[in-house]
């Protein structure tokens, strides 16, 4: 997706700034900072990314959020120059991907998991401490819940996927049953 590229892009260039200036935390926490937000405040949102408002306002707009915000001149100049170029409605796409770029620097892989049940603390810190073997990296672990998958353990991580949730396996059941192979 040329989006995701895009956003890959800013990211980078901006992670590059912060590394220069020793200041990757403080980028990363005013990027999720102002992603939460617009994600919080749609009409402002909305305004950044219509065509019909004029660029003025929209400068202005982005003035208040880095006044606000009280980010660093780097950041306060990256921003301006997101709503100069009409990338701002890729600020999340650049905040997801800088944080990917941070999670790299410092060895950390994300990993869900989806249950369909809450999982108890003691099952996350052994799932933590399996994944971190397995990976080789320090892994933060976000555990979800999903009624839908029946039973069983949906992992993601990484970009690996395992799943063995109930649901899955009633799918192959059913798939294998429809090709006539159980039997």
């Amino acid at each position: 997706m040329i989006s995701t590229v895009l956003a890959r892009r800013y990211a980078k260039a901006l992670f590059a700034a912060g590394k220069e200036e020793d200041k990757l935390q403080a980028f990363n926490g005013a990027l999720q900072t102002l992603d939460s937000f617009l994600k919080a405040n749609p009409d402002i949102e909305a305004a950044l990314e219509s065509p019909v408002i004029g660029l003025d306002v929209k400068q202005e707009v982005v003035e208040e959020l880095i006044k606000a915000a009280k980010v660093e001149k780097t950041m306060a100049n990256f921003l301006r120059i997101l709503v100069q170029n009409n990338r701002i409605h890729y600020l999340s796409l650049i905040a997801e991907a800088y944080q990917e770029l941070m999670d790299e620097e410092m060895g950390i892989v994300r990993a869900k998991v989806i249950t369909a049940i809450p999982l108890k603390k003691n099952l996350q810190k052994k799932m933590q401490e399996v994944f971190s073997t397995l990976t080789g990296k320090q892994v933060v672990l976000e555990a979800l819940e999903d009624p839908e998958i029946i039973g069983g353990v949906i992992a993601k991580v990484g970009d690996k996927v395992w799943d063995g949730s109930i649901k899955s396996q009633l799918q192959g059941f059913k798939e294998s049953l429809g090709r006539g192979e159980i039997g």
